[in-house]
């Protein structure tokens, strides 16, 4: 029964066209999408390190504009990184984003590509500018690794490879997800270590002075559910959104998550990520500590508090920072798992580039 869950999508998006030149690949959204060959010229939306770990390096040859913002702006240290391996993204033209409000139909359009890939948050929320692109001929393919949920990678992933002619390690990096995943929940399925432990997340951007965003059915928060901990902001905040002081404090959290990235004009932020240094991290982490009654906080006197890279979420990698946080909720059972190694070895067999920084970090280490 081992992998009959790809086995069965992969041959969904592999439709009868080998003697044909058209593509029809099933996207995220369970849409049927046909294309007239493989596309020689994409506009890529987000999903950026995804789409280079399914298509390879070489698959950047064929983006002819992109949304820069979330990638330059949200992760700029990555974007560098990138751009000194890739030099041509830092020239690609812009053609706007969703959530910035300055999507461009008529960017797109105008760049000729075969085909359009967008997040299907993105897709949804921008009904009449995607219907424009249709209009003009251009196919529109979703992608969600938003949800994190194993089903919608896998989707994504065959999705991907279909559509770049890279099925066979769409197929690898997509089993390698599904088996990563299996294994975790199969080790605290049999674990004798108790469950429920309180875990209290929060984005650690605007500096301890500044009480920023929890995470409830979303993100961290769904994360910690599905692996069995007990989150405090379930009830208290729909989707994201920051908890008060006095409710955190009453809950008395056993972890307490800080997610870190390497933000612009933050100056207090935690910085996590690609080229992040340690010694900066610890100092930012630790001043969140200093906050009036946290030295009173089971997680803070037991030295169970942790950075996580919040840009780590939402990729084809984020199973090694849930190996992470599985591994703070279930110190025994996950002895033997190194979420840090694991990542590197992610980065060094299907990305251009080192994992290089500081992405996991605990305040004992």
């Amino acid at each position: 029964m081992k992998h009959l869950r790809i086995a069965a999508l992969l041959a969904a998006t592999l439709l009868p066209s080998a003697a044909l030149a058209e593509i029809t690949v099933t996207d995220v959204e369970g849409r049927e999408v046909t294309l007239p060959g493989l596309p020689e010229r994409i506009v890529l939306g987000f999903y950026f390190e995804d789409y280079i770990a399914v298509g390879g390096p070489e698959a950047t040859d064929r983006l002819v504009g992109l949304s820069r913002f979330p990638w330059a702006s949200w992760r700029p240290n990555q974007f560098a990184a990138y751009e000194k391996v890739i030099p041509r993204i830092g020239e690609m033209p812009d053609v706007g984003y969703a959530e910035e409000g300055d999507f461009s139909a008529e960017k797109v359009i105008a760049l000729r590509p075969d085909l359009l890939l967008l997040a299907a948050g993105d897709y949804k929320s921008m009904s009449e500018a995607v219907t424009q692109i249709e209009n003009a001929g251009i196919p529109v393919v979703t992608l969600d690794y938003n949800a994190q949920t194993v089903e919608r990678h896998i989707a994504s992933t065959l999705a991907l490879g279909k559509v770049l002619g890279t099925e066979d390690r769409a197929g690898e990096l997509a089993r390698n997800y599904e088996e990563a995943m299996a294994d975790i929940h199969a080790r605290i399925a049999a674990s004798t270590e108790a469950k429920g432990k309180k875990v209290y997340v929060e984005l650690a951007k605007a500096g301890p002075s500044e009480i920023g965003n929890s995470y409830s059915d979303t993100m961290w928060g769904a994360l910690i559910d599905s692996l069995g901990g007990q989150n405090i902001a379930d009830g208290q905040i729909s989707n994201w959104g920051p908890l008060s002081p006095e409710y955190m404090l009453a809950q008395q959290p056993e972890l307490i998550c800080l997610g870190g990235s390497d933000w612009q004009n933050a100056s207090e932020a935690v910085t996590l990520g690609l080229g992040a240094g340690e010694a900066t991290a610890r100092e930012r982490m630790a001043a969140y500590l200093s906050r009036p009654g946290w030295s009173e906080l089971p997680a803070v006197r037991e030295g169970r508090v942790y950075d996580i890279n919040h840009g780590g979420a939402r990729t084809l990698a984020d199973y090694t920072y849930v190996q992470f946080i599985a591994k703070q909720l279930y110190p025994e059972t996950f002895a033997d798992v190194d979420p840090q190694a694991n990542l590197r070895d992610f980065y060094a067999k299907w990305l251009p580039i080192n994992a290089g920084g500081t992405f996991m970090l605990s305040i004992e280490e």
